[in-house]
């Protein structure tokens, strides 16, 4: 049972992102935990002055630590999604392939377009993840080429294609990098971290065995 979470972290003034960090020696990261009651946060925060910015003041104290904090979302466009936005400099938008995921993207696409207008000017779209692709259907390959046509050199060339290795990773209590390292998706999301990282000058740290030590590698920022 975890003792604090996230939630602890966005509705408690007392409370700092050091208080709840914890580190995963298996993938070695540090990463700040939360469950179900993340999803009670947003009723915590209406009223609160600047709420729009809670979690932009709670991580900048660990900004020196790391090179990348990665955060991620909730599939909505609720408060939840507006604090980690204010609290990036770029987004990597997943695209569902299917036509409803192409209109949540053009919702969120807006969002994006009024928080950079409004709360935080740094923030930019670092590209857009094709997601649950179905490469032998004909809907799935339209949408892509859609997005590809719209957006061009920001959607990456790599395609996060459907699998039911993804839905048994939580039963696992694994990433599908743990569960199914050799896997067409993990393989896709080993690709997209080194995408990452490139673009931003970092070097991928080195494969470990598991009887070699692990340093504390620092996670990504979004």
């Amino acid at each position: 049972d975890l003792e604090r979470t996230v939630y602890d972290l966005l509705t408690a003034p007392g409370i700092a992102a050091e208080d709840i960090r914890l580190h995963a020696d298996l993938v070695g990261v540090d990463y700040l935990p939360a469950n179900i009651e993340l999803s009670g946060a947003e009723l915590q925060l209406v009223t609160e002055f600047g709420r729009e910015s809670v979690l932009n003041e709670k991580l900048e104290p660990l900004h020196e630590e790391y090179d990348f904090v990665v955060i991620d979302c909730p599939p909505s466009l609720g408060l939840l999604c507006i604090n980690a936005l204010v609290a990036s400099t770029e987004v990597i938008i997943p695209l569902q392939c299917e036509y409803f995921g192409m209109k949540g993207m053009q919702q969120l696409q807006r969002t994006i377009d009024r928080v950079r207008a409004k709360l935080n000017s740094r923030l930019h779209i670092a590209g857009i993840l094709p997601t649950i692709y179905k490469p032998r259907t004909l809907h799935s390959q339209e949408v892509l080429e859609l997005v590809k046509g719209a957006f061009g050199d920001q959607v990456y060339n790599i395609t996060i294609d459907s699998s039911i290795r993804f839905a048994e990773t939580p039963l696992a209590g694994q990433s599908i990098l743990q569960y199914a390292p050799a896997s067409p998706g993990a393989k896709a999301y080993r690709a997209l971290a080194k995408a990452v990282m490139a673009k931003n000058g970092a070097q991928a740290p080195a494969q470990r065995s598991a009887t070699q030590p692990r340093e504390r590698v620092r996670a990504a920022r979004s």
